[in-house]
């Protein structure tokens, strides 16, 4: 149970970081950023590959094609989301809604996984939940209050990127699922290769859409300087850490988490995600959270540990 805990909070943090990249690079399209993200995923993937090619041998097509499932909508068509709704709402407005995970997760896989991995009383569970979700309000509302003191501020702009943050959601709701899933019906499967896998499915995904989104904006006359853009040292930099840190290593900590926690549960832990990007935040601002947020991060904490504590019970047959 803490070994699982323990990596959820490993990949948390450094899936915190994806937050940053369309803070710091505001002029980038958010799909150049999202299919090279991916691109440095793949790359990256292409030699731990050779050392774990055995284990990526014994892999059958049907294990491919999921591989390919989960790239193309837990990695592209999520940060694709993600990205674009930072670079329209800010970084607080999708923070917020992206934070509400932990509960949408935790009560989908509940219905959905109950027979599998036993069911999380619903009366045990409610007082986590409740928790998480006070202390994402707290959060939220202080950013939507400093929001609303802005005199520049485009609501069209921020409710398109609450839409693109939702859709981001629906993306990470589906993926830890069906992720969950395969390494569940595949116990003697290592996370590792499962990881590098999907990083090896995500490389001909990112291929061709760098390529298309090159192709595009050169037909339509587009002015951005392909292929690396009018800041390549820190677009690259960005893109390798990014891809290293919180799509591989992220995404190998996440599955260790997977295979050892109830899918209920492990949902939950995406909080720590929530927190290490509103984390970042603040370093980039230079500021301090206010008392309600610290409020909120507080609840947020407190609901997680108390989930932690919660077992399984199993359905009767």
């Amino acid at each position: 149970m803490w070994a699982g805990t323990s990596y959820a909070l490993a990949a948390g943090l450094m899936w915190g970081l994806v937050f940053v990249g369309p803070l710091l690079l505001p002029e980038y399209p958010a799909a150049l950023q999202s299919v090279a993200r991916y691109l440095a995923f793949g790359l990256i993937a292409i030699p731990l590959a050779w050392l774990d090619r055995k284990a990526l041998r014994q892999l059958g097509r049907a294990d491919w094609i999921e591989a390919l499932k989960l790239a193309a909508i837990g990695n592209l068509l999520y940060y694709l989301c993600l990205a674009s709704a930072i670079q329209r709402a800010g970084g607080p407005v999708p923070t917020m809604i992206i934070g509400t995970l932990p509960v949408v997760i935790a009560i989908c896989a509940n219905l959905r996984n109950a027979r599998r991995d036993g069911r999380l009383p619903w009366k045990r569970l409610a007082p986590s939940l409740v928790l998480i979700a006070l202390g994402i309000g707290c959060v939220n509302q202080v950013e939507l209050q400093a929001l609303r003191q802005e005199a520049d501020a485009d609501l069209s702009r921020y409710a398109i990127g609450a839409v693109l943050a939702l859709a981001a959601v629906a993306c990470w709701t589906w993926y830890p699922l069906r992720n969950a899933d395969w390494l569940r019906n595949h116990p003697g499967r290592s996370p590792r290769t499962w990881a590098t896998a999907q990083g090896v499915a995500t490389l001909p995904l990112a291929l061709a859409g760098y390529g298309l989104l090159w192709a595009g904006m050169a037909a339509t006359g587009s002015d951005f300087a392909m292929p690396l853009g009018p800041r390549p040292d820190v677009f690259l930099g960005l893109m390798i850490i990014i891809g290293l840190f919180s799509s591989w290593l992220g995404t190998l900590c996440w599955n260790e988490a997977s295979q050892r926690l109830p899918t209920a549960l492990v949902g939950q832990l995406i909080v720590f995600e929530t927190l290490a990007a509103l984390a970042y935040a603040f370093i980039l601002r230079g500021s301090m959270p206010q008392p309600l947020t610290l409020a909120g991060i507080a609840l947020l904490m407190i609901g997680v540990l108390s989930a932690v504590r919660v077992k399984p019970e199993p359905l009767p047959a």
